[in-house]
C-alpha cells in the first residue's frame, strides 16, 4: 500500500474556541468544520510553548523547545541533534513543501541558503520579519511574497494602513483580497500540489502550509473587514481587574502595549477584524481541499489542523499570547485522514504540538531512530476515548520570566517564576478562569509545584528548578508599568 500524503495546515495566533468545530456558533468557519467532520477533533489541544518560534520547534522535532533549542523564547535555533520534520520526511522518499511562515531562527543574510531544516521546496513569508531589515531597497529573495507584491504592483502596501506587526489596533488591509498573504499561500499550496502530482505522481508528498492568520495586525481585506458587526461580537471574557493575582507580566505588558488606552468599541473593533481574518484563511483552506479533492488525492492524504498558539483577544483586557491562559495556550487540533481515522469524532484527550512528529511517522509508517517528547496518538485517533497522557504540561519565556503550566483536563495549574505567583482554575466550572483558586486552595497547589518539580527533573528543565522547589524572581510590577512601548513595528516589523 503507498504511503499517504500529508497535508501540515496550521494558523498563526488561532485560539482554540475561534472555530465553529469547537463550539463557537458565531465565527463562519465552514472549512474547519468540514475537516472535523471527517477526522478526530481534539477538545483538550494545547501548545507546549504559545510562542511563534518554539512552538514551531516543537512541532518540527516532536520536543520540548527547552531541549529542542535551548529556549523557550522567540528565538534560537533547532539542534542540530534534533528529529526533523521534513529532513526525516525526505530520507524517507517524501517530497518536501513548506508554503507560508516557517519562522526558524536565526534569518539567514542576503546570498546565504535558508534555513528551512530539510524542506526541498520553500515558498516563505516572515510577515516582513527578513525583509524590514534591509530596508528602504531590500533586495529580492528575502521573502517570496514580497517579491510577488513587487511583481504584480502592490510593493510595500502590506503596512500602508500605518498598523504595524504586533499592533492590535485594527484596520482593513490595502491589499486587495487576492493578493493578500493568506490567499498567496493557498494559491501557492495548490500550485505545489499540482506540479507535484504532474512531476513525482509515484511520490508521496509531505507539505506545509503556514498561514501568517490572523497574527495581528488585524487587517482583513474588504470585504472581509466587514464580514462580522462589531457590536454583535461576542465580548471578551473577564476585564484588567481580575489581573491583580495572576502573572504579573500580564499587568506590565498591558502598560506597555497601550492595551489600558483602548476603548471597549475598538477592542470589539480588533476583535470583529480577527474573526474576518479566519473566516478569510477558511476560505483559502477550502480552496487547497477542493484541489486534493478534485485530483483524487483527497483519500490518500493526511490532514492536520492546528495553530501554533491563540490569542488573548480582549479577555482580560489583554492581548497576544506568551502565556498560559486560555485563549492563549489552548490550540485547535484536528486529524482528517480517510482509512486511517473514523470521521466526525471529538476527544477530550490531552495532546499537544509535540506529539504531531511522533504521530505522523506512525500513520506514514517512517519510524523515528531516537525518542522524543511526545506521544503516538494513533491509539487515540483510532478510539477517541484513549487518554495518551494523564496531565499536560507547557512552558514559556526565558531565564527571569519563565511560566509553566500543568493541566489534567479539570484542574489548570500556572506558575510564574517572577514573585512566584500560582494561579489555579477549575475549569469544569469556571472555563474562563475567572476565580484564581490559589489563595483558598493551598493544598491542592502544592500538589501541582511538586508535579512540576518532577516534570522538570524527568524532562531536564533544570533552569526551572531551585533545590527541591521551582525557582522564584522577585520583581516589582508596578515600577516596570510605567514604560510606553510606542513602536509597534509601524513601519515594516
Amino acid at each position: 500500500m503507498p504511503r499517504p500524503n500529508v497535508l501540515l495546515v496550521s494558523a498563526d495566533q488561532l485560539r482554540h474556541d475561534a472555530v465553529g468545530a469547537n463550539g463557537n456558533p458565531f465565527i463562519h468557519t465552514p472549512n474547519i468544520n468540514r475537516l472535523a467532520a471527517t477526522g478526530v477533533n481534539f477538545r483538550n489541544s494545547f501548545s507546549p510553548c504559545p510562542i511563534c518560534v518554539p512552538a514551531r520547534a516543537s512541532i518540527t522535532t516532536g520536543n520540548y523547545p527547552h531541549f529542542a533549542t535551548g529556549t523557550a523564547e522567540n528565538h534560537g535555533r533547532i539542534h542540530d541533534n534534533q528529529p526533523i520534520l521534513a529532513r526525516h520526511f525526505a530520507g524517507a522518499g517524501y517530497r518536501t513543501y513548506a508554503i507560508g511562515k516557517l519562522h526558524y531562527m536565526p534569518y539567514n543574510k542576503p546570498g546565504e541558503p535558508r534555513l528551512v531544516h530539510g524542506f526541498q521546496s520553500v515558498d516563505l513569508t516572515e510577515s516582513g520579519r527578513i525583509v524590514s531589515a534591509y530596508l528602504p531597497d531590500p533586495p529580492r529573495g528575502l521573502e517570496d511574497y514580497y517579491d510577488y507584491l513587487r511583481e504584480v504592483g502592490w510593493e510595500g502596501y502590506t503596512r500602508a494602513h500605518g498598523i504595524g506587526n504586533n499592533d492590535v489596533h485594527p484596520a482593513p488591509s490595502p491589499l486587495p483580497a487576492e493578493h493578500y498573504v493568506d490567499q498567496w499561500v493557498a494559491r501557492l499550496t495548490i500550485e505545489r500540489i499540482s506540479r507535484h502530482r504532474e512531476n513525482h505522481p509515484d511520490t508521496p508528498f509531505l507539505a506545509w502550509m503556514s498561514f501568517p492568520k490572523p497574527h495581528s495586525p488585524y487587517d482583513p481585506p474588504e470585504p472581509y473587514h466587514r464580514f462580522y458587526d462589531p457590536r454583535r461580537i461576542p465580548e471578551p471574557y473577564g476585564d484588567a481587574s481580575l489581573l491583580g493575582d495572576r502573572c504579573p507580566d500580564l499587568r506590565i505588558h498591558r502598560s506597555h502595549y497601550n492595551w489600558d488606552r483602548m476603548s471597549r468599541q475598538a477592542i470589539q473593533v480588533a476583535r470583529a477584524h480577527y474573526y474576518g481574518l479566519v473566516t478569510f484563511h477558511d476560505y483559502g483552506l477550502g480552496q487547497v481541499i477542493d484541489c486534493l479533492e478534485a485530483a483524487g488525492l483527497r483519500e490518500h492524504t493526511i490532514i492536520i489542523y492546528t495553530a501554533d498558539h491563540g490569542d488573548l483577544l480582549g479577555d482580560f483586557g489583554c492581548f497576544f499570547k506568551s502565556n498560559h491562559l486560555e485563549g492563549s495556550v489552548r490550540v485547535p487540533l484536528v486529524w482528517s485522514a480517510p482509512g486511517l481515522v473514523p470521521s466526525g469524532k471529538t476527544s477530550d484527550a490531552l495532546v499537544g504540538l509535540q506529539d504531531i512528529l511522533p504521530t505522523l511517522v506512525a500513520l506514514a509508517d517512517v519510524p523515528l531512530r531516537q525518542p522524543v517528547h511526545g506521544l503516538d496518538l494513533t491509539e487515540t485517533l483510532r478510539n477517541p476515548d484513549a487518554a495518551p497522557r494523564e496531565v499536560f504540561v507547557s512552558e514559556c519565556r526565558g531565564s527571569g520570566r519563565r511560566t509553566m503550566m500543568a493541566c489534567d483536563g479539570r484542574w489548570k495549574y500556572i506558575y510564574s517564576e517572577r514573585n512566584g505567583v500560582e494561579e489555579l482554575y477549575d475549569l469544569r466550572t469556571d472555563p474562563h478562569e475567572l476565580v484564581n483558586l490559589s489563595g483558598e486552595a493551598g493544598d491542592e497547589c502544592r500538589r501541582w509545584r511538586k508535579h512540576l518539580v518532577s516534570w522538570c527533573r524527568e524532562y531536564g528543565f533544570a533552569e526551572m528548578l531551585a533545590g527541591d522547589d521551582l525557582v522564584t524572581t522577585p520583581v516589582n510590577p508596578e515600577a516596570e508599568m510605567g514604560f510606553r512601548h510606542n513602536s509597534m513595528g509601524w513601519r515594516w516589523y
